[in-house]
């Protein structure tokens, strides 16, 4: 006699014998993305994109990366790298500064006046992370890409022609290391993250913000505020990202799959991520100037005169702060500018 067990597992094989190959093997991994911006803006549409479609394309299909925008799955934005580590996202892309405080060793790029160039900074720090934060600081973790974005400048509702004129100001600061520029230039920080900013601003919470130019695209930044300040030389800061991967779920892949986004991870992704963010700064600037709105450029000889005196005694903090973590800051600031260095001098 053949009892309902048996009935279930005759249909079933037939069921799977019958089911075309191609369907049933060709998706083996689905990989769920996650981050805070917009589908439309530029981060995911021009690098986060083309990750996931050239990880689709080079795995042949095995693997699936569904995108999920606007923090889709949940939470808010400091919580997107414990959400990779948990296995609520498989990949998350964020704003390390969203979590102070755990990754000190990327604030070396966020200090003030620190770059000059973002390929060159994303350079730097892959090869850091690589060398110093890779079994420290990220070992919960596997970082697929690090890099920065293009310069930092202020977007407010007055002009900000000098530090006096941040006096009294509430500034929207992307990060500890931001708030800390912020507050020696004389402003009072605000910490939010990015998708905050606009209700914040039209709203009045807060006086300006602290982005740079390639986001104000997709925050409509430019039809709040009428004053921009940018700076020539070295941007007035910058904040550093990561693209990461739960380290679970990318140790499970088999070799191959693990190949391909070996392939599409590191120091060229990182490079390419950095330089294209960075890139993407003058369509969106183009916006504010189509708009008629006020652009004042500090000329790098005003920048050094006026601007770095003032938040030069962050570089010495900073340095005191992280001997007491046990890292030398200090070394870290020179390797960084000798990395940066050597990258601008091979491009």
């Amino acid at each position: 006699m053949i009892n309902r067990r048996q009935i279930l597992a005759v249909l079933g094989a037939a069921l799977f014998v019958g089911f075309p190959a191609t369907t049933a093997f060709a998706q083996e991994v689905t990989l769920r993305l996650h981050q805070f911006l917009p589908a439309q803006a530029n981060v995911p549409k021009l690098i986060l994109d083309v990750w996931a479609d050239n990880v689709e394309k080079d795995s042949g299909g095995r693997i699936k990366v569904d995108r999920f925008p606007s923090m889709q799955l949940g939470g808010a934005p400091p919580e997107l790298m414990d959400q990779v580590i948990d296995g609520v996202a498989d990949v998350v892309w964020t704003v390390v500064g969203y979590t102070p405080g755990r990754f000190p060793s990327t604030e070396v790029f966020e200090l003030p006046f620190m770059v000059s160039n973002s390929r060159a900074a994303s350079y730097a720090y892959w090869k850091m992370f690589d060398e110093h934060m890779k079994d420290t600081e990220f070992k919960d973790v596997h970082i697929l890409g690090t890099w920065v974005h293009g310069p930092g400048l202020f977007h407010t509702a007055d002009p900000v022609e000098k530090p006096a004129d941040l006096q009294g100001m509430k500034i929207r600061g992307a990060s500890r290391m931001v708030n800390k520029l912020l507050e020696a230039l004389g402003a009072e920080p605000v910490g939010m993250p990015v998708p905050a900013i606009p209700e914040a601003l039209s709203k009045g919470v807060i006086d300006g913000t602290t982005i740079p130019w390639e986001v104000t695209e997709s925050l409509k930044v430019p039809e709040l505020v009428h004053n921009h300040t940018e700076f020539e030389g070295p941007a007035l800061y910058d904040v550093t990202f990561v693209l990461a991967m739960n380290k679970g779920v990318y140790d499970g892949l088999p070799d191959d799959l693990k190949a391909v986004i070996d392939k599409n991870s590191g120091l060229d992704f990182s490079v390419f991520a950095g330089g294209t963010q960075a890139d993407a700064d003058g369509p969106a600037r183009q916006i504010a100037v189509d708009l008629g709105n006020n652009i004042i450029t500090i000329s790098k000889d005003d920048a050094e005169a006026n601007w770095l005196p003032l938040v030069q005694p962050i570089y010495a903090e900073w340095v005191a702060d992280m001997k007491t973590k046990g890292i030398d800051g200090q070394a870290l600031i020179d390797e960084a500018r000798s990395l940066m260095a050597e990258y601008e001098a091979a491009h």
